[in-house]
């Protein structure tokens, strides 16, 4: 009787003691918020077979985190429905909020790293918006999917395994914004979405910065333009974003399109052919805007891989225009509306383009 007092109690030691391991271990794991704004990452299609037909926007942030029972291994996650909308749909407020929050997060010392759950339509906006205005070293993850859950194959829990995985990393700080998707880690600044149907939809012209194999991150390179901590921009001073167009450059475009679309506009950015090229037909027009006022940036509409030198097609020095460098359209709207919070000098655009 005594010796099996003696098992019970040894065996409800032994059960304390790992208790107290369990928790202690909990206690140790980074703590992760998932900032979950919509998206095909919370779709859901009518069948398993539906992998491009589908409802953006449809799962809660609480369901996700849910369905990932591997998150707790990796960090201490808990989540918030910042928005549910599908990214098309994304706006400059939205932008504003959203950044503001990650802000917030960032400051406090129970947070140690921050993934947003997002549409890939604007994902690589919104990374680059961050990566220009939110003040932390902590890493910030933006993730998406181009399946929704319920099809085969779905690539979406995976992305968001990998993301707080990143996140709660200490060898992700400093990095800048981050994006992981298809088992690699991008620069929120050069990642675009390359094509629409394709698990592997993101690319960079420069390459990932690193991959992520079984929740371990192996880094080949890190980003040299200005991002985050380096930023002069600080999301927590802007509070209204002027407003920035984009034109399209294409065969037979006609003028008429650049004066209904920058009239009144603080900048417009020209997505051009090739080298940022412009039609002949166009070129009186952005001198006449640019003479009220507007900003012009050329920028190129080549697909990861535009690159467009000043006064190499157009004598921008004569026009007063400034290049997007290696920006691709949509990106150098999002770093014209930040950098004309600052200045409105054209020469100061144009290094503010070369270095961020």
């Amino acid at each position: 009787m005594y010796l099996s007092y003696r098992l019970r109690a040894l065996a409800a030691g032994a059960a304390l003691m790992a208790g107290a391991a369990l928790a202690q271990a909990q206690q140790a794991l980074p703590n992760v918020v998932i900032l979950a704004t919509g998206g095909t990452i919370a779709g859901a299609g009518a069948s398993a077979a539906n992998s491009a037909t589908y409802a953006a926007a449809k799962v809660p942030v609480d369901k996700l985190i849910a369905g990932l029972p591997e998150l707790s291994k990796v960090a201490t996650v808990r989540g918030e429905q910042v928005f549910q909308i599908a990214s098309e749909s994304f706006t400059n407020d939205n932008l504003l909020t959203l950044a503001k929050r990650v802000s917030a997060l960032a400051k406090q010392a129970d947070v140690d790293g921050i993934v947003v759950t997002h549409g890939t339509d604007t994902l690589e906006e919104t990374a680059y918006f961050l990566n220009l205005t939110v003040h932390t070293a902590k890493p910030i993850v933006v993730v998406g999917s181009m399946r929704p859950g319920t099809a085969l194959s779905a690539d979406g829990a995976l992305n968001l395994y990998d993301a707080v995985n990143v996140a709660a990393s200490k060898d992700a700080s400093g990095k800048g914004v981050l994006v992981t998707m298809n088992d690699e880690i991008q620069s929120g600044r050069d990642v675009a979405k390359a094509i629409n149907i394709k698990t592997e939809a993101f690319k960079s012209q420069w390459g990932p910065l690193g991959m992520i194999v079984e929740g371990k991150n192996y880094w080949f390179r890190a980003p040299v333009k200005k991002h985050t901590m380096q930023s002069e921009f600080d999301i927590d001073q802007i509070t209204a974003l002027p407003a920035v167009d984009i034109a399209y450059g294409y065969g037979n475009v006609p003028a008429a399109q650049y004066e209904a679309i920058g009239k009144g506009k603080a900048a417009l950015v020209h997505a051009g052919t090739g080298n940022g090229s412009v039609a002949d037909r166009a070129v009186p027009v952005l001198q006449k805007l640019r003479s009220e006022g507007v900003q012009i940036i050329r920028s190129s509409r080549v697909n990861t891989g535009g690159f467009v030198l000043r006064n190499a097609e157009q004598p921008d020095d004569k026009y007063d225009w400034v290049v997007a460098h290696d920006l691709n359209p949509q990106k150098a709207r999002i770093l014209a509306m930040v950098a004309l919070t600052k200045t409105r000098d054209s020469k100061e655009l144009q290094r503010i383009f070369m270095e961020y």
